[in-house]
C-alpha cells in the first residue's frame, strides 16, 4: 500500500503555474458538455445512496454495501449458538480473572458474539466519526477546484449545481474505498477493540468466533485457550473505554483534529479526465475511481494531534499487554505464545496500522507500543496495581511521548505521582506511605498478608519478557488490588 493512502497529492514543487486552475479544462473546456455527463454520472450514482446520515459527505450507505460485500465473498457464515456461549462465557470469566489484575471495574454489561457482517455494522458509526474529517476535506477541495477555475460568465448559473454533484460524486468515491478498507479490516479483527479505538457500543464487548479460529492457526494452542486470551483482552480494553471518563473523545479527537489537517491535491483527476468521451458516464465514473490519496500538512497542530493519538494508543495497548499477561501467566499454560502472537501481528503491520492508513491518511509506530509496555510494567514495580491505575484518573497524569523515551524516569521521577491521592479514583486508600512503596494487602480475601515481589512484571513482548509465573495471578498479583466486598 502506499505511503499516503486515498492519493490526490499535488507535487510539493511550488509550480504550478503550468497547470490548469479548472481541471476540467484537459476535456476542452466544454462546461455545457460536461455538466451533460456530470447529470448522467449522478444518476449512476444516485442509486448507491446519499451521503451519510447526520449531512456527512461521505457515502456510509454505499461503503457498507462495500464491506459487506466483501466478507460475503470470502464467506461469513452466522454465528451459532454454541459459538455464542462460548464468546459470551469466556468474556464473562475474563472479567473475573481481571478483577485481580486491575482496580478498574468491569466494563461489558452485555457480553457478544458477533460475525463479521455484524462487526461492520455495529462498529460503522464510529467510524463514521473518524473518516468524515478526511471527506469533508476531500470533497471541499473537489468543489472548490471546480469553483475557482475560469467559468465563463454565461456558465456561472450553472456552477453551483456542478459543484453540488462533483461533491457528490466525492462522497460515493470515498465511500467506495472506506468500505473496502473496513471490508478487509472485518476479515482480520478479532473482536471490537484491536484498532484500540472504542469501537463497540457501550458497555458492549464482542469477539469474533472466526476471527478467534483464524488467530488461532498455527499456534499449536488450544481453542478454548485462544478464545481466554482473546477474551481477557477485549474485557480489558473495555474496562478503560467504560471506566476512564475522558478516554472515548480524547481518542476520537485526536484522530479528527489529524484529519482537519489533510490536504487533498487534484493532479491526479486532471490525469484521469484527459481524452474521456464525455458521452460515456461509465469511462468517467471508471476514471475517477482509482485509489484516492491524502498527504498531511504536517502543521504544528497537526503534529502534536498524531503524537498525542500515537501516544494514547501506546499506552491503551501497552497497558492492556500488562494486566492481560499478569493474570494470563498462571491460568493458561500458552500464555506466552499468544502474547507473542500478538507482538508478531503487529510487527508485521496489523490491522490497525493498514486501516488508519488507509481511512486517516496516517500509520501508528508500533516501537511506541513496547515503550509503553516497559513503562507499565516500570509503574506496576513501582507503585503497585492501584498507583498504576490511578495514572488513568485524568489526562495530564497520562505520560507524554517524551515519558515514553524514559519509562524509567516515567515510574520513579514524577513528583506528583508520589502526592497522588488515589482514593477518588479507586474509592480505596492505596496512598503511597513514606518509603515511597505502595501500601499493600496481599491478594483478596487475605488482608494484611503482602503479596509476593512485583519485580518479575510480564513483558507484552510475548518473546522478550514471558508472564512470569510467580507473578501471575494464581501467585498473587503485585500491590495486588484491595479486598473487594
Amino acid at each position: 500500500m502506499s505511503d499516503t493512502p486515498f492519493g490526490f497529492n499535488r507535487p510539493g514543487n511550488g509550480d504550478d503555474d503550468d497547470k490548469p486552475q479548472d481541471p476540467f479544462k484537459a476535456m476542452g473546456g466544454d462546461m455545457r458538455q460536461f455538466a451533460d455527463m456530470l447529470h448522467r454520472f449522478a444518476d449512476m450514482i444516485g442509486s448507491q445512496g446519499a451521503p451519510g446520515a447526520g449531512g456527512g459527505p461521505l457515502n456510509w450507505d454505499l461503503a457498507k454495501n462495500i464491506a459487506r460485500h466483501a466478507v460475503a465473498e470470502q464467506g461469513d457464515p452466522s454465528v451459532v449458538e454454541a459459538e455464542r456461549r462460548q464468546i459470551q462465557e469466556a468474556l464473562r470469566l475474563a472479567d473475573l480473572w481481571l478483577d485481580e489484575g486491575t482496580t478498574l471495574p468491569a466494563g461489558i454489561r452485555t457480553p457478544q458474539a458477533w460475525s463479521r457482517s455484524e462487526w461492520i455494522e455495529q462498529t460503522l458509526p464510529v467510524w463514521a466519526k473518524v473518516c468524515d474529517p478526511v471527506a469533508t476535506r476531500m470533497v471541499e477541495s473537489m468543489g472548490g477546484a471546480l469553483g475557482s477555475g475560469d467559468i465563463p460568465a454565461d456558465m456561472q448559473a450553472m456552477a453551483g449545481p456542478l459543484i453540488g454533484m462533483v461533491k457528490q460524486m466525492a462522497g460515493a468515491m470515498v465511500g467506495g474505498q472506506a468500505g473496502q478498507a473496513l471490508g478487509a479490516l472485518a476479515r482480520e479483527v478479532v473482536g471490537s477493540a484491536d484498532v484500540g479505538l472504542p469501537l463497540a457500543p457501550d458497555g458492549v464487548g464482542a469477539l469474533l468466533p472466526a476471527g478467534v479460529e483464524a488467530f488461532g492457526e498455527g499456534l499449536e494452542v488450544s481453542d478454548d485457550e485462544v478464545r481466554l486470551y482473546l477474551a481477557l483482552r477485549e474485557a480489558a480494553h473495555q474496562r478503560l473505554f467504560a471506566h476512564v471518563p475522558w478516554l472515548r473523545a480524547h481518542l476520537l479527537g485526536a484522530v479528527e483534529d489529524y484529519a482537519r489537517g489533510i490536504t487533498v491535491d487534484l493532479s491526479g483527476i486532471e490525469q484521469a479526465v484527459q481524452g474521456l468521451d464525455l458521452s460515456n458516464p461509465e469511462a468517467i465514473q471508471q476514471a475517477l475511481g482509482g485509489e484516492l490519496q491524502l498527504t498531511p500538512e504536517e502543521t504544528p497542530q497537526q503534529k502534536a494531534a498524531l503524537a498525542r493519538l500515537e501516544t494514547t494508543l501506546a499506552l491503551v495497548e501497552g497497558w492492556v499487554d500488562t494486566v492481560v499477561n499478569q493474570v494470563a501467566g498462571d491460568r493458561l499454560p500458552g500464555s506466552v505464545k499468544l502474547a507473542e502472537a500478538v507482538r508478531r501481528r503487529r510487527a508485521t503491520g496489523g490491522p490497525a496500522e493498514r486501516t488508519f492508513a488507509t481511512l486517516v491518511g496516517l500509520e501508528l509506530r508500533p516501537r511506541r507500543l513496547r515503550e509503553a509496555g516497559t513503562l507499565w510494567r516500570a509503574l506496576t514495580e513501582r507503585r503497585g496495581v492501584q498507583g498504576r491505575d490511578s495514572v488513568w484518573e485524568h489526562p495530564d497524569l497520562l505520560p507524554t511521548a517524551d515519558d515514553l523515551d524514559d519509562p524509567e524516569g516515567f515510574a520513579h521521577g514524577r513528583a506528583e505521582l508520589d502526592d497522588l491521592d488515589i482514593s477518588a479514583f479507586t474509592g480505596e486508600s492505596g496512598k503511597p506511605d513514606e518509603s515511597g512503596k505502595p501500601d499493600e494487602s496481599g491478594k483478596p480475601g487475605e488482608p494484611g498478608k503482602p503479596g509476593p515481589d512485583a519485580g518479575g512484571a510480564e513483558s507484552d513482548d510475548g518473546g522478550e519478557n514471558g508472564p512470569d509465573g510467580e507473578n501471575g495471578p494464581g501467585g498473587g498479583t503485585p500491590g495486588g488490588p484491595e479486598p473487594r466486598a
